[in-house]
């Protein structure tokens, strides 16, 4: 891929207009990818820990994330801010379904450009999210078909990707100013995605 390509920001632009609070291309190289960080998914154990065949240990952790690294030169980042209060109540459930919808309906638009090996990743386990009503992921289940493959994407989590300095890379701070809503102040945090462009 010509990382010149002048489709590259109508990517950025894409991602903006499809909901995305921030987003940015950077080189792939600069991702930093910690075997530690994946570990994190095992202990202390995530609750969602194999409930999917996009979690840990259905994934290839950071061994696999590395060579999408360098078969893949660029990345779109992109961000969603919200109010805090979102993320802490029934509501964080919704705002990480977008999220994975968000990144599925950006890379569905790369691939559209040419980049025809782009993949998403975003946060949280889509088994939580999509299938929180059945006792198990159909993918894993027999191997059978995923029942949200146009929305559900792998959690960078279980790649090992630091997302807190992935924000840093992009220029993006990790604490964010209160928003005034009204006669009350509400606290902002982020969720984050990521599609690898190829």
């Amino acid at each position: 891929m010509n990382q010149n390509n002048p489709v590259l920001p109508d990517l950025i632009e894409i991602a903006i207009s499809l909901g995305a609070s921030n987003a940015r291309m950077i080189p792939s190289g600069e991702i930093q990818v910690k075997d530690d960080l994946a570990l994190k998914c095992l202990e202390p154990r995530c609750e969602n820990y194999g409930l999917s065949y996009s979690c840990p240990p259905h994934v290839g952790g950071p061994a696999q994330f590395r060579q999408l690294i360098c078969s893949h030169p660029r990345a779109l980042v992109l961000r969603l801010v919200v109010p805090s209060s979102m993320l802490l109540s029934w509501e964080r459930c919704e705002i990480g379904k977008y999220l994975h919808e968000l990144v599925a309906n950006v890379e569905l638009e790369a691939v559209h450009l040419g980049f025809k090996n782009s993949a998403g990743f975003a946060g949280g386990s889509c088994k939580e999210l999509f299938c929180q009503d059945h006792l198990a992921c159909q993918r894993l289940e027999r191997q059978g078909v995923c029942r949200h493959p146009r929305q559900a994407r792998p959690s960078m989590s279980g790649y090992g990707v630091d997302v807190f300095q992935l924000m840093k890379t992009c220029g993006w701070p990790t604490n964010l100013k209160t928003n005034q809503r009204g006669s009350s102040l509400d606290s902002l945090s982020w969720v984050a995605g990521l599609i690898m462009i190829g």
